[in-house]
């Protein structure tokens, strides 16, 4: 056979050969390359926030009231506690001399401010805001002159919507902001202090802590108390004829009705 011919079926077997051979399906690979990168890590953010709220649910767990930790809050640097007696009425006339401020426990007026999530933009009448703390919520109270902006904001946050939750201005306030649940209170400089979020778990609505387990925290309707109306916040120091810590009514004694959850 002439090799002329040889050499032109050569050529043509290599390039039958060359034609018959499929190209690689890169695009594939790379498309399910980059879908397993994507389901690690949705995977990996998915897991890291699982985790993340693990931690933060073991940390907050220790805060827990329970038979055998009936009073979280005492380990909580900085809290001070005091027992107080319960359901001493004052009328809406009268001052209270409360021996701290804010006041956490002691004789108060026998209607409650509404503590159900309300964040009050002015001022209110300490003795109805005591009362609410009986019923088991926790007021936080802050100094308007030192609490503004982003630090406003955060604490609001932690209060608005919340049942058994309160906050109010409380002008000439020692610290920009203070805490108070009945018997218990915490004074902070810093609105993104945790231990804000270590009170509240502590002692709202803890039955271990609070005098009227079950008691409301909804405003009783007008000529009571009334949330878009409270009664104003006094700055002056009680006078002369103020009700001491150890007076008041007692609530079951009163007559209308006021001793009711009192």
């Amino acid at each position: 056979m002439p090799k002329g011919k040889n050499s032109n079926r050569a050529v043509t077997a290599a390039r039958s050969s060359m034609g018959s051979t499929k190209p690689k399906p890169w695009g594939a690979v790379a498309a399910v390359v980059a879908v397993l990168l994507f389901a690690g890590g949705v995977f990996g953010y998915v897991y890291s926030k699982h985790s993340d709220n693990q931690e933060r649910e073991a940390k907050l767990a220790q805060w827990t009231p329970s038979d055998s930790n009936k009073d979280p809050a005492k380990q909580i640097p900085g809290v001070e506690t005091h027992d107080y007696a319960a359901q001493r009425h004052v009328s809406a006339a009268q001052r209270v001399a409360y021996d701290r401020t804010p006041a956490f426990g002691g004789p108060h007026d026998g209607f409650w401010a509404a503590c159900n999530g309300v964040v009050y933009d002015r001022a209110v009448r300490t003795e109805n805001l005591v009362h609410s703390l009986e019923h088991g919520a926790v007021w936080i109270a802050y100094n308007p002159d030192q609490v503004r902006g982003e630090a406003l904001d955060a604490l609001r946050k932690k209060v608005e919507g919340q049942q058994f939750m309160v906050m109010s201005p409380y002008p000439g306030l020692d610290r920009p902001i203070s805490l108070q649940s009945w018997g218990h209170q915490l004074k902070l400089d810093n609105a993104g202090d945790e231990r804000i979020d270590h009170f509240v778990r502590s002692l709202r609505r803890n039955q271990f802590t609070y005098p009227e387990i079950g008691a409301s925290c909804d405003a009783l309707g007008p000529g009571q108390f009334d949330p878009d109306n409270p009664p104003a916040f006094d700055p002056a120091p009680p006078g002369p004829d103020a009700v001491p810590m150890n007076g008041g009514v007692d609530a079951n004694q009163q007559p209308g009705g006021m001793g009711q959850a009192g």
